[in-house]
């Protein structure tokens, strides 16, 4: 990877569309010879250091911010502990979510093995698709939904966790998901990724009080998906 897409750039921070596979920066979970970590590529690409505000998950795709400099880190950072940052990721997930328009308050453990923390996660489901290809032999035909899905609090793996909790497990997810659902999404439509992606931020600018959206194109593995479930319009 030689660039990454800019979202948004102003002198006090950046925002890139995170590819899939792509991890924040350095680290010991990185198991293969050769990962791609996004700070230093945009370091490279902006020729200058940058300094990650905030993370996601490798797996998973999206908006990603960094600062040019270490002085606005602790009031963009803030943001986030305040909640002031919304945070909006768009998922599929198999089956229908249990309602419209809900929230998952389930706590979940820290570092995935430690005590309980409070979590919560606000969804909204967008779509919902029957198609008729059998992937569990419980079932003639097939269910899943478009979810916007918005952490409220910053656990680790929250919404992979919180929508396995539910068993609605997100596509493509081979930490927290249905094995069965991602070979069948690999045999049928040769995806080979997790469908989560960080869709959008809202929030106010903490220099200049500019109120700030920034949206990440959905990357070519999901739209298919949409695609392919009639899901087009409703994003």
């Amino acid at each position: 990877m030689t660039e990454l897409e800019i979202l948004f750039e102003d002198e006090h921070y950046i925002a890139v569309n995170k590819p899939a596979g792509v991890m924040v920066h350095r680290s010991s979970i990185a198991k293969d010879d050769n990962p791609v970590y996004a700070m230093q590529v945009l370091r490279d690409q902006m020729g200058h250091h940058v300094y990650p505000l905030h993370r996601i998950d490798r797996p998973t795709s999206g908006v990603l911010w960094f600062a040019r400099n270490r002085d606005v880190v602790p009031v963009f950072q803030e943001q986030f502990i305040t909640k002031d940052i919304q945070k909006y990721y768009l998922t599929a997930v198999r089956g229908y979510t249990k309602e419209h328009e809900g929230l998952i308050d389930y706590p979940l453990r820290k570092n995935l093995k430690k005590e309980l923390q409070d979590a919560q996660t606000a969804y909204l489901r967008l779509g919902q698709v029957e198609i008729p290809i059998q992937s569990s032999p419980r079932h003639d035909t097939s269910r899943y939904s478009l979810v916007r899905a918005s952490p409220l609090t910053g656990r680790m793996h929250q919404i992979r966790r919180h929508f396995a909790h539910e068993r609605n497990y997100i596509i493509g997810d081979n930490t927290h998901g249905d094995n069965r659902q991602n070979r069948f999404f690999r045999m049928h439509f040769q995806m080979h990724h997790m469908l989560l992606h960080a869709w959008f931020t809202v929030f106010d600018h903490p220099i200049t009080g500019e109120k700030i959206t920034v949206t990440a194109p959905l990357p070519d593995h999901f739209y298919k998906i949409i695609t392919e479930f009639g899901w087009k319009e409703l994003v």
